[in-house]
């Protein structure tokens, strides 16, 4: 039976193998309890959220400005004015702080980037992809500051490590029609296919727009990139026939 279940980037996506259900944290207005009734939230219930927010908002701001292995958790607790013992109501440490800031402060979320691009390879069309790349891209400037945080800690906690594997892994759940036209026994390609499109953007993101050793638009680069990718990801039989 397929499950929905959120990503490490905070999305909703679905597979059809059971997973173990992460922790659930009731907002101030959600159901808790057996009981199922909805109680008025509190002022406490506001201050709690409040200083979640509080927590979530200079960590990044810290992350951004010192990178990840530089910031401590006393940093974070000193620059908002609370206890560590108030940090670890909320979180269970810097990775999970920052497995947070991405699920909850970015604008978008990563699985609904690649839900648009399932929906855009159904419709086949070259032009309607290049327009994707170019908002895949633009997905990476809007996020570009916590970016380089991320990567640190993949390189520096094993914890965090398999957190981005997940996150990357389950980018494809997200592209149900997708995987169906690459049918029943060609699953895991697909799914490698996505995970190496995934790994050639980051790439080359951070060598255009972090270490500026590309020269390029990004106009261009998602051009070139559409001239690549867009026939990879398309099953042998659905590829247009090369001109002669």
């Amino acid at each position: 039976m397929s499950e929905s279940y959120v990503d490490e980037w905070g999305g909703e996506v679905r597979s059809g193998t059971r997973t173990a259900e992460p922790e659930r944290r009731y907002g101030v207005n959600e159901r808790a309890g057996s009981t199922g009734t909805t109680r008025r939230p509190t002022l406490r219930d506001h201050q709690k959220q409040q200083t979640r927010r509080s927590l979530l908002e200079c960590a990044k701001t810290l992350f951004v400005e010192r990178g990840y292995a530089a910031v401590t958790i006393d940093d974070i607790v000193s620059a908002v004015g609370c206890g560590r013992a108030t940090f670890y109501l909320h979180f269970s440490g810097k990775p999970d702080i920052l497995q947070r800031i991405g699920a909850e402060t970015m604008e978008q979320r990563a699985v609904t980037v690649y839900a648009d691009l399932d929906a855009v390879l159904e419709s086949g069309s070259r032009a309607e992809f290049a327009r994707w790349m170019r908002r895949a891209v633009a997905w990476f400037e809007d996020n570009q500051a916590i970016l380089p945080a991320w990567d640190e800690a993949v390189a520096l906690e094993p914890e965090f490590r398999q957190i981005a594997k997940r996150a990357v892994s389950e980018l494809p759940a997200a592209m149900p029609r997708y995987l169906a036209r690459w049918g029943p026994d060609r699953q895991d390609e697909a799914r490698l296919r996505i995970e190496l499109l995934v790994s050639q953007l980051e790439r080359f993101f951070t060598r255009w727009a972090v270490q500026g050793t590309i020269d390029s638009s990004a106009d261009d680069a998602a051009e070139v990139l559409s001239d690549i990718w867009f026939p990879a990801l398309l099953p042998p039989e659905h590829r247009p026939a090369p001109e002669r």
